[in-house]
Formats: structure tokens, C-alpha cells, sequence
């Protein structure tokens, strides 16, 4: 029997990051559950170098709308390094745990694999063999179990399929379990080092982007203007807004901006009108905030902070995979491979070290929740068969049965794997221009 962290486990589906509150800031802050900017392309659907624009063409929107960045191009080799060693380190950590699941209970292990596929590097050592494979889809611990070759009784009490039920339950699982630990202390690390960042609410709505030859445009407004005001009442909340310039086509909207370099300026849009009546100007709206770093005080601050924060993204992650299943046929081409994950891994090391954290922290939970999937060649797949074995009162599956049903999974997984390499392959920037 082989456990394999298959493809799936690095098959990204698209998800929304939720804002968390903030507390007073003589009280714990309380860390957002949104990562940085240079993370949530990942943690999105994959577009093609443009720009999501908030709330429908023109005229601003609301800030759910999504991210503005995309995945596109690989950012250098340092960069692309860091991303790679990242997933490697991720593989190494789920297969690490079975391996230990195993070796603990005094059960035989013959192979250790980062990869699938062709052998590219081996050692033996301690009777097991250690390999770097040819296919980046994930890895797999091997046992004797499977090997026709190997001169183990079949009867042998340490093999791992003559083991009771629990004893592989526990197998199974710790390649799960080892990702979920994982990513709690690479939280607990960020907060320990980097910190936390912090999203503080500050008064006006922010322009992010204006588009050429808009109304905006015409009439003053910037990229990175501040609406403080709108016909002399304070600024609005985004959906306001828009209902203001929605229902202003062709007449004047007076606005209070602060502008960089500048106490406020005072400017009149006129919007355009949409065919259908209502007003557009052609901007990006969303909420005005300043962001800043918390960092623990101490090992409690430290656990209380590591603590929301990861509940919080593990919440993000589990709610990608539920719009995912519940909106499959739009999401399905939306998932991300390894070439893509690594191109989104590299633009978050150049930008940033607490995004290059949280990078890590939602690949492990990625991987744990997707692998616990009851799907063949996943983990969850074989914690099913044990399961359907222990509900038949310990009568044991037809070895042929469960052996057909991980080999047509595992070739599923490596198809679906490869098509998605050459995809996200073809979609990079420089690939895209050398075509």
C-alpha cells in the first residue's frame, strides 16, 4: 500500500479571504484573516495580467469584489527558489509524517519520494530507499506490502496492512495532521518574527485606479485619491457611493479629496451615462485603511495571535473548497498546478516576508484539507478503504478490488497533473511572448 500526497495536493481552488476585525489599539489587535496583497492572487481565480475591477466596468464597487493582481510571470531565480523550496519543504513535512506514523509502530517502510514518476536521485539507508522523482506533484511513503520483489512474509505482524485498523487510521492520517501542525507554527513564527499584519480603518474611501478618458478621468480625480467628502457629507461607505454616481448621470457630484502633497481638493464629476440610464465614472473604490505590523509581547500574546490567525485562514481555505464543489463548472478551470503555485510563491517572496509566511501556511492547509478528500490515491481515499474495511467487521477488501481502485486514482491524479503543468507553463508571461 502506498500513501501518496498526489497532485490534488497542490491543486489550488479558488477562495475569498474574509476581513477580520480590529479591536482598540490599546487592546490585542487582532491580526486580519486577509493576506497581504502579494498572496492574494493566489488564494483567487488565475487571470491573465489584467485587472479584476471592482464592482462591474466602471464606476467603483464594493471591496469583495476580489484582488487586482494576477498570476502571470515568474519574478527571478531567488524568488523562484524560495517558492519551490517552500513546497518542497511542505511535501517533505506531509510524507515525513507517515513515514514517522509508521516507523513509530515498528511498521516496514521501503521508500521515501518527493515526486512520482522516474527516479532522478536515490540513496538507501536503514533498508528504505529515498528518492527525488521526476513529477513535482507531490510524494509518497512506500511499504513492503506492494513490492513482489520484497522478501518479507506476507504473514509479517509489521507489515502495515497486517496491523490492526487503528494502527493505519494513525498512518494514514499523520501526513495530514503533520501539515496542519506545520502551518500553526509557521503562523506562530510569523508573529514571533515578522508580526502580524494589522488592517487599522482610517476615514475616506480610497481610488486604487482611474481608467483613461473616464469621467473621473476628465474631471481631477487620481489614482490614489482619497474621498473624504461627497456633496458635502461625509464620504459614504463603498455601495453608497455607487448608488450616488448610479443615480447622478449627467449632473454634478462634489467631492472632497485628499490628494498626496495636499490638505484636500475640491472637485465636481459629472458622470457618464450608461445605456441603461445610470451613472458611471470609471474608478476602483474601496475601503481606506493603513496597515501596520503587531508583534507578540510574549509566548502567551504570541499563541492568543498564531491562534485567530490560523483559525482564520483555515476558515479561508475550507470556504475556497466549499465555492469550489458548490460552483464547480466555473471553477474547475480556475484551479491552480504547481508551475502556477510557484510563479504566485515567487511574486510573494519578492514582495514580501509575512506574505511568503502566510504563502506557506495556506499551501500546508491546502494540502491537509484537500488530501482528507475521500478520493483514490488522496489519503482521504485510503482512510476510507480502512474505514469500509472496519464497518465489515475487520473482513479485509479484495486486495484486487483496492488495488485497481488507488491505480486508476493515481493515474487520474498524474494526468490531470501534467495537463495542468503545461497550462499554467504556457499562461507565464515570457512563455506567452516567446509564442
Amino acid at each position: 500500500m502506498s500513501l501518496s500526497a498526489s497532485a490534488h495536493s497542490f491543486l489550488l481552488p479558488p477562495c475569498r479571504p474574509k476581513l477580520g476585525s480590529i479591536s482598540s489599539p490599546h487592546s490585542l489587535l487582532r491580526p486580519i484573516h486577509t493576506p497581504p496583497p502579494a498572496l492574494q492572487p493566489f488564494l483567487f481565480p488565475r487571470h491573465r495580467r489584467r485587472r479584476r475591477r471592482r464592482g462591474g466596468r466602471e464606476g467603483g464597487g464594493h471591496p469583495s469584489a476580489g484582488p487586482t493582481a494576477a498570476v502571470g510571470g515568474i519574478e527571478g531565480p531567488q524568488s523562484v527558489a524560495e517558492a519551490a523550496s517552500v513546497l518542497a519543504a511542505i511535501i517533505l513535512v506531509h510524507e515525513g509524517g507517515h513515514f514517522l506514523a509508521a516507523t513509530l509502530q515498528g511498521i516496514r517502510v521501503s521508500k521515501f519520494a518527493v515526486g512520482f514518476g522516474p527516479v532522478l536521485a536515490s540513496f538507501v539507508a536503514g533498508g528504505v530507499e529515498y528518492s527525488l522523482r521526476a513529477f513535482p506533484l507531490g510524494g509518497f511513503v512506500g511499504f513492503p506490502d506492494d513490492d513482489p520483489d520484497s522478501d518479507v512474509p506476507p504473514d509479517d505482524a509489521d507489515l502495515l496492512k497486517n496491523r490492526p485498523v487503528l494502527d493505519r487510521i494513525l498512518v494514514v492520517s499523520a501526513g495530514v495532521a503533520a501539515n496542519v501542525v506545520f502551518a500553526y507554527l509557521i503562523v506562530f513564527a510569523q508573529v514571533l518574527t515578522v508580526g502580524l499584519p494589522v488592517q487599522e480603518p482610517v476615514p475616506g474611501l480610497l481610488v486604487p485606479e482611474v481608467r483613461p478618458g473616464s469621467a473621473a478621468a476628465r474631471d481631477g480625480l487620481r489614482p490614489g485619491d482619497v474621498i473624504l467628502g461627497i456633496n458635502g457629507a461625509p464620504a459614504p461607505s463603498v455601495s453608497d457611493l455607487v448608488d450616488v454616481i448610479k443615480t447622478s448621470a449627467g449632473r454634478n457630484v462634489a467631492m472632497t479629496v485628499a490628494r498626496e502633497g495636499t490638505k484636500s481638493v475640491e472637485l465636481s464629476v459629472v458622470p457618464d451615462e450608461n445605456t441603461d440610464g445610470t451613472g458611471r465614472i470609471g474608478v476602483q473604490l474601496s475601503p481606506n485603511y493603513r496597515l501596520s505590523k503587531v508583534r507578540a509581547k510574549n509566548l502567551a500574546q504570541a499563541t492568543v495571535f498564531a491562534s485567530r490567525e490560523f483559525l482564520g485562514l483555515s476558515a479561508t481555505v475550507l470556504d475556497g473548497l466549499k465555492q469550489t464543489f458548490l460552483n464547480f463548472s466555473q471553477s474547475a478551470s480556475k484551479v491552480s498546478g504547481p508551475v502556477a503555485i510557484i510563479a504566485v510563491g515567487a511574486e510573494v517572496a519578492r514582495s514580501s516576508s509575512d506574505g511568503l509566511f502566510q504563502f506557506a501556511a495556506v499551501i500546508n492547509l491546502n494540502l491537509a484539507v484537500i488530501n482528507l478528500l475521500p478520493l483514490p490515491a488522496l489519503d482521504g481515499g485510503s482512510l476510507a478503504l480502512i474505514l469500509v474495511e472496519a464497518a465489515r467487521g475487520g473482513r479485509k477488501i479484495p486486495r484486487e478490488v483496492e488495488q485497481r481502485i488507488m491505480s486508476s486514482g493515481i493515474l487520474v491524479v498524474v494526468m490531470l497533473g501534467l495537463f495542468l503543468i503545461v497550462r499554467d507553463t504556457l499562461n507565464l508571461d515570457f512563455i506567452k511572448e516567446m509564442l
